[in-house]
């Protein structure tokens, strides 16, 4: 009950404007900071792509509208994906454990990088919406709804940040899932260049997103009596969202396999 107060205190702090703590203010200026990047990316993308890719000015407006939202959503998979690294691996954030349970560790750089990321999903999820379906389908919509959800449930009440990091780490495939949409738009299906990033995909997406949330559930069981230091929502929603998310992964694994299977076949007979 005291946690789930102070998520509604900090979560009124941030809307009332009003006597606004540095923490909060550091939280607002991430979200607008990812709000944005995305801008700023899916404008330099559009004027970079029709300067120096020829088949970028033969795309319908569609095509291009996607392929700009698709740059924004690269950039932010290197930034979540390089910091999510960073702080799960590198540091010792979580790791030195002395002065408190590693569920409730935080730092500026998490905070930092969690606000970022919620500028992203709001970004992304707004274009979806106000497209769609042209962006994607629902499914685009209940994985984005249940990440920003997510993360703003850490971001607000400063726990469970390393699990969050652990599944924003997953973000690291979606670079190959948008080059392999471009290389098909330009109609380079059959390119080495095509083959080769298909098998990055695969391998990236199970390791990413298949043994990474195998390893997941499994530091979750072995840290359950941390793991239940988390607020009541918080908790539940903890051993809720990641499974299924985990679905999603598998579902979206399976068409990548099928998709790598047909490529390889077709690239034999061509020889």
């Amino acid at each position: 009950m005291m946690w789930e107060t102070g998520l509604g205190i900090g979560l009124m702090n941030i809307l009332s404007g009003r006597d606004t703590p540095p923490k909060e203010l550091l939280w607002l200026s991430s979200v607008f900071a990812g709000i944005f990047m995305c801008k700023i990316v899916y404008d330099l993308t559009g004027v970079i792509s029709s300067s120096f890719f020829n088949g970028y000015n033969n795309l319908n407006t569609k095509q291009k509208l996607e392929w700009n939202n698709r740059g924004f959503s690269t950039v932010h998979a290197i930034v979540v994906a390089a910091g999510s690294l960073y702080l799960l691996v590198v540091s010792d954030l979580f790791v030195n454990t002395q002065d408190g349970l590693f569920i409730k560790k935080t730092s500026t750089l998490s905070d930092t990088l969690l606000g970022v990321s919620i500028g992203y999903f709001l970004s992304d999820l707004s274009m979806i919406f106000y497209y769609y379906p042209a962006l994607g389908g629902m499914e685009y919509v209940v994985h984005h709804g249940l990440s920003m959800y997510s993360i703003t449930m850490a971001l607000l009440s400063s726990q469970a940040q390393f699990y969050i990091l652990m599944v924003l780490f997953t973000e690291i495939t979606t670079p190959f899932v948008n080059l392999r949409w471009r290389l098909d738009i330009a109609g380079m299906k059959n390119s080495r260049i095509y083959i080769y990033n298909g098998v990055a995909l695969f391998f990236g997406w199970l390791v990413a997103r298949i043994v990474l949330f195998m390893f997941f559930f499994y530091h979750m069981f072995i840290h359950f009596d941390q793991v239940k230091e988390i607020f009541p929502l918080g908790f539940y929603s903890l051993i809720s969202v990641p499974p299924v998310i985990s679905v999603m992964n598998i579902f979206w694994f399976w068409k990548i396999a099928r998709g790598m299977v047909k490529t390889l076949r077709k690239a034999r007979h061509s020889q």
